[in-house]
């Protein structure tokens, strides 16, 4: 549907209190949600829509730009196991919130028993699925709790020096975190022929698919250098540390959003 960026900076991003979180600029928040609008502009969405999002996040970066495009007879049923920090805070800041019902539920096993949604999205998400085999039982509950499923994340694909300094701090998440925690999180980002074998896998038919550009900053790659401090392993600390250095200098300069992926599947 046709979507007036600056309507929505206007109506929705400017209720929205910039964040004092240094490193980060004041306005990432805002840059992040307009991502997810660019993103949104591929998914079928129709004002009215009942929506099932899978994997809001702390900060309903995706959940803010759905609900606005849903419209006041639209609803957005939002979920995550345990990330809800600032979700309140915000969807309510940006007025949208009685749009919005948040479940704290897992994806992988859906409190629905039929098909309820006419979409399922999830968006920059499928890199925190932490295994192929989560992928497709929350994909394939998608598949069958909704009419159509949307699915868009970043390529491991750099066009151009910012967009390499992004993806370079970023391919550190899933080594550090491994090292840390045991497992790994936010795993490097899938290939859109990759995507689409997960569908598959998923009893998913693809009916659409293609990458964009979205031209903006990109400011979600950042892992504080106290979490690479935290290593036990001294030799694999002092390796991860050297290369945080090197990565967090390139993203401090400034780093971009690579393409993104997206599809359009049913069951």
């Amino acid at each position: 549907m046709p979507v007036s960026e600056e309507t929505f900076k206007k109506g929705v991003l400017s209720k929205i209190p910039p964040r004092n979180e240094p490193p980060l600029p004041p306005d990432w928040l805002h840059t992040e949600m307009l991502e997810r609008l660019r993103v949104l502009r591929f998914a079928p969405i129709r004002e009215g829509m009942n929506v099932l999002e899978v994997g809001c996040g702390a900060h309903a970066l995706t959940t803010v730009p759905l609900a606005y495009l849903v419209g006041e007879t639209g609803r957005v049923v939002t979920i995550d196991r345990s990330r809800w920090s600032f979700f309140e805070e915000i969807t309510a800041s940006a007025g949208l919130k009685h749009r919005i019902i948040p479940l704290k539920v897992d994806a992988r096993e859906l409190p629905f028993p039929f098909r309820a949604f006419d979409l399922a999205v999830l968006v920059h998400g499928v890199r925190s699925l932490k295994s192929e085999e989560t992928m497709v039982k929350v994909i394939s509950e998608m598949l069958r709790v909704s009419e159509r499923v949307f699915i868009a994340e970043s390529l491991p694909v750099a066009n151009n020096e910012r967009q390499r300094a992004h993806l370079e701090l970023y391919n550190l998440r899933e080594e550090i975190f491994e090292a840390l925690f045991g497992e790994k999180d936010d795993l490097h980002y899938p290939t859109l022929e990759k995507l689409k074998a997960l569908v598959e896998q998923a009893g998913g038919r693809v009916i659409k698919s293609g990458t964009f550009e979205p031209k903006l900053p990109h400011y979600l790659a950042y892992i504080p250098r106290e979490y690479v401090e935290r290593v036990e392993d001294e030799e694999k600390r002092a390796e991860l540390l050297r290369r945080w250095e090197k990565a967090y200098g390139k993203w401090k300069a400034g780093a971009d959003h690579p393409p993104v992926g997206w599809l359009i599947a049913k069951r």
